[in-house]
This record gives C-alpha cells, structure tokens and sequence, in this order.
C-alpha cells in the first residue's frame, strides 16, 4: 500500500481534459476579517459541485473491460456519487450508489440525473456501506470507496498539485476530513512539492474520527451535522495510513462554525459553499490566532447544499449578527396597542417581519397579552437601540 507523488503526476496526466482545473483566487475579504493572506480553491465549480470528480474519474479509468461491463457500486452521502455517476455515464459504466437516510434531495437527485441507479439504505455512511458490500457480492459490482482507495486518493491529490502550481508562496492548506481520502492526496502531493508547508485537518466536532485514531482512541462519532459530506465514523485505513505522517494538526470545529463558514462564503465570497466544503474557513474563523499573517490555503471543496438549508443558515447567522431579532413585548390587549408599537420600531428604522400574539400564556395577565415582534436590524447597535426605544415609549420587553 502506498501512493507517491509520481503516481499524483500521473493521474493528474490521465484525467487532464475531462475534469475541470478550478480557479484558485486570493480573497481579500477573509483576508481583513482573519488577518491572514487566504486563497481559496473553488472544487465547488467542479461539474458535478465537489472535488471528488478527480479521485472518481482517477478509478473509473483503472478498470478492466470486464469491470467495466460488471458495474460498479458505492456508497456516498452524495458527491463520490455524483462524481461516480457523471464519469461512469461518460464512459459507459454502470452505476448503483447507496446512499444513507436523510441524504439532501438535491445530491440524491443529482446522482440519478447523471444515470445512475440510487438505493437509499442505511441509517449512516457505515448502514449504506454495508448495502453496498451485500451488492457487491450478489451483482459481482466492483465496490468504490469514496476515500479507502489508492486510486481514489491518488486522482485527490491532483487538488494540491493545482493550487501549489497558481499559488506556490502558500505556508498552509487547511482541507476537511471525512473519510481522508482528500487529506491523504493533498498532503503527499503538497509536502513533495514544498517540504515545508504545513498541512491542516478540519474534522466536525460529532465525527472527530481522524483526531482520535491518532490519538489512539475509539471515535465516539454520532448526531445530525451539517457537514454531513464528512460525517464520516471511521476514517479510511488507507488513507490514515498515508496521512498521518504527513500532516501537522488536526483542528475541530462545532456546527456553529461550519453555518457561519457557509454563510461568510455566500455573503462575503459570493459563492455557495456546502457545510463540509466551508470546513476550511470554519477552522480558520475559529482558529484566526494559528494563522495570522500567514498565506493560507482553504479548499473548498464542495458546494451541494440544499436551497432550504442554505436559506435556514443564512437566517441563523442574521439572528446570531441580531440582524434578525425577536422582541417580547408584555401589553395590555386593547385595539391600536399593535399599531402604537410597530410605530415606534419603525421610526427608528427596524423592518417587522413577523408578529405572533400569546393571549393564553398562563404568567400574562387575562387582560394583556404578549407579543413577539421579529425584526430585521442594520446591526447589533441598531437592535439595541429598537429596544430601548420601546423601553423609553413604557413597553416593557421580556426578552430582546
């Protein structure tokens, strides 16, 4: 078992033409808000949405002609899918994906757009894995790992030879981790062509399966992640094997990081991020101490997002910003009383986006009522400054 930098080389040969090569552009907004010298590599331009088109298309093209004839399966949570169907369509290879329950529509749908037959089965990665080897063994497919792959990781690190060829100064890559297949190729790739560049792990705090293989532990792994694209329980042993030697800390963020990563690419990059593809930017926005003033690289390496999770994010970030604020306001429940209070919220600015009356809270008086009014604010100071207006008119806010 081994991949070496000659065989990253010849993969990067083999897939030239087929795969896109992504842009590779310094950001000057992340720059000012962490104080580092970022590039990020937009893998969420690929094709297919994510960076696993280069590892997939790496394997596709190592089969034999009865391989290719027998098919290939795999379980994916939606992006090896993605790619594996795109390039298996192209070249005329049958394929059947396993895909675990609660997948996002928009990767399910994605997959069977390119051809390929999905089977949802598996309350995790490790239940449709498992899916996975039982059709293996009864349709004789060739299994494709999404990560526990020479050829997987091999076509992987091809990400690093681009981003090291248009930004060769880089002091540090920050990549996510799931199963390791794109660490393991990134960091061979990387350290050969500049011994000392520091090579970072982003993994989610529910799935630290990396971080505590090296430390020797069983991973405690487990919980609904945004990231769900590296909610990953056990980290490959290929891969682990080839990256641990290799890369120089592994950093841990929670979920909150991961939404305002996403949010950050979409409202400050202009680009949408996936919550495992921002895992870079949510390790460097949680870590800005370890970096500053240091040229870094993020790969984003996926944006498949669902409409309506990307929306909730996005929404949750205004709340944590106070851009979008709940006032309870406890009132007598007279007529005009609404109106009096939108008044004062709208002469010092706030937009009201929602009212809700509560006239049968049992610590409200029979004859008042209490009144959630949900507004959009400029700023945390703008919010403030709504509430004391409020307070100033005799309104008295419960909460705000």
């Amino acid at each position: 078992m081994t991949v070496v930098f000659s065989d990253i080389q010849a993969a990067q040969a083999r897939i030239a033409g087929q795969v896109d090569r992504t842009p590779v552009r310094y950001s000057r907004r992340l720059s000012q808000l962490t104080g580092a010298e970022v590039w990020v590599k937009y893998d969420n331009l690929h094709f297919t949405g994510s960076f696993k088109e280069r590892g997939a298309l790496n394997r596709l093209l190592s089969l034999t002609p009865d391989e290719r004839r027998r098919g290939v399966v795999a379980a994916s949570a939606g992006n090896h899918a993605q790619a594996l169907a795109y390039h298996g369509g192209r070249l005329g290879i049958p394929v059947t994906i396993v895909m675990p329950e609660g997948t996002p529509f928009t990767k399910i749908d994605g997959t069977r757009s390119h051809g390929a037959t999905v089977v949802i089965e598996g309350a995790d990665f490790s239940g449709s894995t498992a899916e996975a080897h039982r059709l293996r063994d009864e349709k004789g497919y060739v299994f494709i790992s999404a990560f526990d792959d020479e050829g997987i990781v091999t076509g992987q690190g091809v990400c690093a030879i681009e981003f090291l060829e248009d930004v060769p100064e880089l002091d540090a890559l920050i990549v996510p981790i799931g199963g390791g297949g794109l660490i393991a190729g990134c960091a061979i790739a990387a350290k050969a062509m500049k011994p000392e560049i520091e090579i970072y792990g982003v993994e989610a705090a529910m799935y630290p399966s990396f971080s505590a293989r090296r430390r020797g532990e069983t991973p405690k792994c487990g919980g609904a992640t945004i990231a769900e694209g590296i909610a990953i329980k056990a980290v490959g042993d290929i891969p682990f094997a080839l990256a641990d030697p290799l890369v120089d800390d592994i950093m841990v963020c929670d979920e909150a990081d991961f939404e305002k990563a996403v949010a950050f690419f979409a409202t400050l990059e202009k680009t949408v991020a996936e919550g495992a593809g921002a895992g870079g930017l949510a390790a460097l926005l949680r870590y800005p101490e370890r970096f500053r003033g240091r040229k870094v690289g993020l790969v984003l390496c996926g944006g498949n997002i669902d409409a309506r999770m990307l929306a909730v994010v996005l929404n949750r970030e205004m709340v944590r910003e106070r851009r979008l604020i709940v006032y309870r306001i406890l009132s007598d429940d007279r007529p005009g009383i609404l109106s009096a209070m939108a008044a004062v919220i709208g002469d010092v600015g706030g937009n009201i986006i929602d009212v809700v009356h509560n006239r049968l809270a049992l610590d409200v008086p029979a004859k008042g009522a209490e009144f959630d009014i949900m507004v959009e604010t400029r700023d945390s100071a703008h919010a403030d400054e709504i509430g004391q207006a409020l307070r100033d008119k005799g309104y008295a806010l419960r909460m705000g």
